[in-house]
């Protein structure tokens, strides 16, 4: 029995790290123009949760893909460029460029003119790269076929050809197309279903922390006592007075979710994620959190028409449901300036995750804003425990400023990136950026007032403590200014490598970095100024020099996750340390492009393909040795290849892949 469960485990693993992925189906269709002009159309039929590169995307990112159409110029002349669908446009950190993809499908165009008679078939190839949140493939090719459709047949009328080299008639291929674009999923590159759902867990969160620092403010904390008061006076009993302020909280949260409802249709659950990267959305809300941070400092106030005021606050004496419902909307009118430009925030940052992040982001916000009203109800006692109001309130106020400054900043850096304009470098961000937590910090000691504060004899623990921690935040980002990482804030700032000084003080853009010692033969400074081999020989021959296991990296010069996985988990000192003194690294490129020597190129056993290039040596490789197709890749082998311990794919969690290291390093002892 335990024998057993033994093999049962090892084919389990086998199976989670040795698979085989084909998350991409073409079909081929043809459309007739006029006599001599056809539009040739390729369509893409991609797996949930994978995403597919567009064609026109610059040197140094990821692999796009290409269309090649043989023969043409002899017996078709090509008109434009292959056209594509609009798809989905994001900045990468990684690759520090504007990047498309598409998801669930794609479909590519192209217009033709035939030059020559009897042409029944146009052929062509298409090279493309796919990935997902933990995986990219190597780039593959596709042979595309496009069958002319001859005179009998309708000008409009479209044929699915089957890509696929296997003897499967074209209406079975068609089916099967039809068929796996019915069970597509909508995923997206940047959250799939696990990433989303934190996501929206995140927005949740801090819309709820939002929500309690709104009733902090000079504009909802009074009106607390004031309103439980009357319920528990206006309401015969006890019971009554708590369910009538349940059910005010419970129409608060009406009428936020209500709000965030009305963003997500007006302008569209997929739209508003799109809009993140949009220059004109960055610029436009970087001017709204501007006036909001203004505001809050005590410029000026925001506030609706006092009419529209009025004329709900004589709602509210109707009694019932609809007079508690508008007693509710009162509060949210009335509170309007100190809550606007939160809950105007919060829409910004949700509309940028997309989806149902606004409906999210509101109904965390009104159940913080809500919840004190039901409880304080319930238990009127609480009450006598409220701080009294005073200049604490406004002191919340200027410091939701603040932050509303910061944050501005950050969607005009997206705009300043997407542009590539180098206007708001690093350096610059985090100037900004310590200078005005700086002043938050003197405004905390009491060293400069704003308009609406009160004199100030004393400053308060809560108030030393919390500017202490201020302080200490504005002399953690200074180090920023000559490259220090600054984790605790990644993803406020630009990226490193959008910096005046990419590798840091005193090294330009074109200096290299003086690496002490000499490397052996076959080998360079690799990520982190690893010593790497890309040769799978000579890596394996210097391990067995130096009597140490081999760390197998299949990777590829634009896989985004292989880029996460140097940055983040191969920059901790300790999974570093053992890179540098445990293991020997050979990484294989499996998207490199050089040639190999034509004695050396070969058709592989496995997909049946020619193997010309280097990158196709290591991923025929990869995929006859541990039936995966995938990268990232580790392996852990020793000097005769035989693996020390399970593969390992993606895996952001330091600790664990540090612990795998070990694992490894510790069978290869034995």
């Amino acid at each position: 029995m335990k024998n057993i469960l033994i093999l049962f485990l090892v084919l389990l693993s086998g199976s989670i790290f040795g698979q085989m992925y084909n998350p991409v189906k073409w079909s081929t269709s043809v459309e007739k123009v006029s006599d001599k002009e056809y539009v040739l159309k390729a369509k893409a039929v991609i797996q949930s949760g994978w995403h597919l590169y567009g064609q026109y995307i610059e040197e140094g990112g990821p692999s796009r893909t290409a269309f090649i159409f043989k023969n043409a110029n002899k017996k078709f002349e090509l008109i434009g460029k292959t056209t594509e669908e609009k798809g989905h446009e994001v900045v990468d950190k990684i690759f520090d460029m504007k990047i498309k993809y598409f998801e669930d499908k794609a479909l590519f165009t192209q217009k033709i003119k035939l030059t020559s008679e009897g042409i029944s078939s146009i052929d062509g190839e298409v090279e493309f790269m796919v990935c997902d949140d933990s995986n990219c493939l190597p780039p593959t090719t596709e042979e595309l076929s496009f069958k002319i459709p001859n005179e009998k047949k309708l000008a409009s009328a479209e044929e699915t050809v089957a890509v696929k080299e296997d003897s499967v008639s074209a209406k079975t291929e068609e089916k099967t197309v039809v068929q796996t674009e019915e069970k597509a999923i909508k995923p997206i590159v940047d959250s799939p279903k696990k990433t989303e759902s934190r996501g929206l867990l995140t927005i949740f969160i801090l819309a709820f922390l939002s929500g309690f620092a709104a009733l902090l403010t000079p504009c909802v904390f009074p009106m607390i006592p004031m309103t439980v008061s009357y319920f528990t006076k206006q309401s015969k009993t006890k019971a009554a007075g708590i369910r009538n302020a349940m059910i005010y909280g419970f129409s608060i949260v009406i009428i936020y979710v209500l709000l965030g409802s009305i963003v997500t249709a007006v302008f569209g659950a997929d739209s508003l994620n799109a809009l993140s990267t949009n220059v004109w959305f960055n610029l436009i809300f970087f001017i709204l959190l501007v006036v909001f941070a203004c505001s809050f400092l005590g410029a000026f106030e925001i506030m609706l028409p006092n009419a529209l005021a009025n004329k709900v606050d004589s709602q509210a004496d109707r009694g019932g449901l609809i007079g508690i419902f508008f007693m509710a909307l009162a509060l949210a009118i009335v509170s309007f300036s100190c809550t606007g430009p939160i809950v105007g925030t919060l829409l910004v940052e949700a509309a940028s995750k997309g989806g149902i992040a606004p409906i999210v982001g509101m109904l965390g916000f009104s159940i913080a804003i809500a919840l004190p009203f039901s409880l304080f109800a319930a238990f009127p006692g609480w009450l006598n425990a409220l701080p009294k109001s005073g200049g604490w309130l406004n002191t919340v106020k200027v410091v939701l400023g603040f932050l509303e400054l910061a944050l501005a900043f950050k969607f005009l850096s997206n705009a300043d990136l997407v542009l590539q304009l180098h206007w708001l470098e690093r350096e610059t961000f985090l100037a900004i950026w310590i200078a005005v937590f700086g002043m938050l910090a003197f405004y905390l000691f009491g060293k400069i007032t704003l308009p609406h504060d009160s004199p100030l004899n004393h400053i308060s623990v809560g108030r030393l403590g919390f500017g202490l921690i201020v302080l200490s935040f504005t002399i953690y980002l200074i180090p920023g200014l000559w490259g220090a990482p600054l984790k605790l804030i990644s993803g406020f700032p630009p990226p490193m490598q959008y910096s005046e000084s990419p590798n840091g003080l005193g090294v330009s853009s074109n200096s290299e970095l003086k690496i002490t010692g000499s490397l052996p033969e076959g080998a360079e400074h690799g990520p982190q100024n690893i010593i790497t081999f890309h040769d799978y020989d000579k890596g394996m021959e210097y391990a067995k020099k130096v009597g140490k296991p081999v760390l197998l990296d299949f990777t590829g010069y634009a896989c985004v996750n292989c880029r996460k996985m140097e940055e983040l988990v191969w920059s901790d000192p300790k999974v570093l340390g053992v890179l540098n003194n445990d293991v020997v690294l050979i990484s294989l490129y499996v998207d490199d492009k050089k040639e190999l020597p034509e004695s050396e190129q070969y058709v592989s056993e496995n997909t049946g393909k020619k193997i010309k290039t280097i990158g196709n040596k290591w991923s025929d490789l990869q995929i006859k040795t541990y039936q995966a197709n995938a990268q990232p890749f580790y392996v852990i082998v020793d000097h005769k290849s035989v693996n020390l311990t399970e593969p390992s794919a993606y895996n952001p969690n330091i600790e664990e892949y540090y612990g795998w290291l070990q694992s490894g390093i510790k069978n290869f002892k034995k």
